[in-house]
């Protein structure tokens, strides 16, 4: 087991994280600088991998139903932990959101790292700016990393999974999108931490994903499977559609594959799993 690396939040993310490193992972509910310092002191890690955050228990419209909850979860915790980070010379891999800004696909090129066009209409995605701001600023000073996941992709069933939700929805929306194949974000994890990169990356697949072209790969494999493509502002959500860049990610060092070719290798997993 690698005792150096101390994953907090017991969630989506932090689940396959810690069983991809074999480290250990502590879900204690933190809501004061003295509760993180007592977690240092226990484990005594070199890197802490902060996976507590809240989506929303269907989705992040539900967030509005636990505003003080959120708050601390998406913006104070990760404060929290970087004020413990700093003093114990420890790293902090902070896993933030790709959702938090404004895109218009008719003159906007894929999001970069350094971008401040966010999006406010959103809670969820307010609640994750506030913590970004803060940690970005240290960032430039300390050993600080923030790795933004977008619409995640999983090759197993989970609730957080986009392909369960479709499935579940069978209404999908054709609008292009960066999305994170949960595999190969776990392998840039990975790399991040072992080249010490500082700062914000955008975590993510090249190119973009059109739900319905996942959407016909599951159909392949499971023919009586039925969907129909809807107007997204039909829907009557307000949510974030947009493209993001992993140049960065790519200038590191790591190989990015393009999202669309890992759709039958994440289909015949997911359907085996």
């Amino acid at each position: 087991m690698d005792k150096k690396i101390l994953i907090l939040g017991k969630g989506f993310i932090g689940e396959r994280l810690q069983k991809a490193f074999n480290c250990r992972i502590d879900e204690t509910f933190i809501s004061s600088f003295s509760g993180a310092q007592n977690l240092i002191k226990k484990y005594k890690p070199r890197v802490i991998i902060n996976c507590i955050g809240v989506t929303g228990r269907n989705n992040v419209d539900d967030c509005e139903l636990d505003i003080d909850g959120v708050l601390l979860a998406n913006s104070f915790i990760p404060v929290i932990l970087a004020e413990v980070a700093l003093r114990n010379n420890i790293k902090l891999v902070h896993i933030s959101s790709g959702c938090i800004f404004n895109y218009d696909y008719k003159k906007d090129r894929p999001v970069k790292e350094d971008s401040q066009d966010y999006f406010f209409k959103l809670f969820y995605s307010r609640s994750k700016i506030y913590a970004e701001r803060a940690l970005e600023a240290l960032a430039r000073d300390y050993n600080i990393l923030i790795a933004r996941i977008r619409i995640p992709l999983l090759n197993a069933s989970h609730p957080k999974n986009v392909l369960d939700k479709l499935i579940k929805y069978k209404k999908v929306i054709d609008i292009p999108n960066s999305v994170t194949y949960i595999p190969d974000f776990i392998r840039a994890v990975r790399h991040l931490i072992r080249i010490n990169a500082r700062g914000t990356y955008n975590v993510l697949n090249k190119g973009a994903l059109r739900y319905p072209k996942l959407m016909q790969v599951y159909r392949k494999y499971v023919p009586s499977f039925k969907y129909t493509v809807i107007d997204f502002h039909k829907l009557g959500l307000t949510r974030t559609n947009l493209l993001m860049s992993a140049a960065k990610l790519e200038k590191s060092g790591f190989k990015v594959r393009n999202i669309n070719s890992v759709l039958e290798e994440c289909v015949k997993e997911y359907l085996k799993s």
